[in-house]
């Protein structure tokens, strides 16, 4: 798992339009009522609360301590988990898993897919949204070279791993799930907090160990590289977002 560390409010005010976005991934999954579902890498929990306050059976987990205490203000039943090594015993397997924008963050994406398989009951579903191949690779070159005038390496510090449609697709069916349905997809996204709102919350392994005035130089060097190609006056800020969204089943 990524050691990404999180800030509820932060992520909040910068962006709460993940979970908002994250929602066709439902629509995907086809909830049925009966069924046990997991949320992998719930976050604060928002789009977790859709499906509990519709009255499914969920439960969700995540590697942040702060952003599983932000789930729990809101009365779900969430705890801390590695997804590389989910551990719910036998007997209480899920029925469907779902994830939004949380698997790009996972290290090992083999791994995740191994406990997912774990987690799932037989004829059980694993619906997900996250990073696809190129997803921000405007605002990752100017990350790169804002670092790279520093004298520091770009890739110890990248946090994610943005596969390939045909990556992740031979990913789940070797681990023996059947595919429905992936797709790649490019969505241009506003930044309601602007790019340098957006740094703020998911920049802080890029920045880690540096002052504020160093970070704030960080933010500088990123706005202006991506400025030309990223913001215009009517829109603001428009990160180059790139989704990839699947269904696999877990066969009897």
């Amino acid at each position: 798992m990524s050691n990404q560390e999180w800030n509820p409010e932060k992520y909040a005010a910068s962006a709460g339009f993940v979970s908002e976005l994250g929602r066709p991934v439902l629509d995907l999954l086809k909830p049925q009522f009966g069924e046990r579902i997991l949320d992998l890498g719930c976050g604060d929990g928002e789009l977790m609360k859709i499906l509990a306050d519709k009255g499914y059976d969920v439960a969700g987990v995540d590697s942040s301590p702060e952003m599983v205490e932000a789930a729990r203000s809101r009365g779900l039943d969430v705890r801390v988990m590695n997804a590389e090594n989910l551990e719910f015993g036998p007997g209480k397997e899920f029925d469907a898993v779902v994830s939004n924008a949380a698997l790009h963050w996972m290290s090992d994406q083999y791994a995740v897919v191994r406990s997912v398989w774990r987690a799932l009951a037989p004829n059980g579903r694993f619906a997900a949204e996250c990073g696809g191949e190129g997803c921000v690779r405007i605002i990752r070159e100017g990350m790169k070279l804002s670092l790279a005038k520093r004298g520091i390496d770009y890739k110890p510090r990248n946090p994610w791993k943005f596969l390939e449609v045909g990556i992740f697709s031979r990913i789940l069916e070797n681990q023996g799930f059947r595919v429905s349905f992936i797709a790649r997809f490019d969505r241009p996204t506003p930044l309601p907090d602007g790019l340098r709102g957006w740094l703020g919350v998911f920049s802080n392994r890029h920045t880690e160990g540096f002052s504020d005035e160093e970070r704030e130089g960080f933010y500088d060097d990123v706005e202006e590289y991506c400025r030309p190609r990223l913001y215009n006056e009517r829109l603001g800020w428009v990160a180059d977002y790139v989704r990839l969204r699947f269904l696999a089943e877990k066969p009897a």
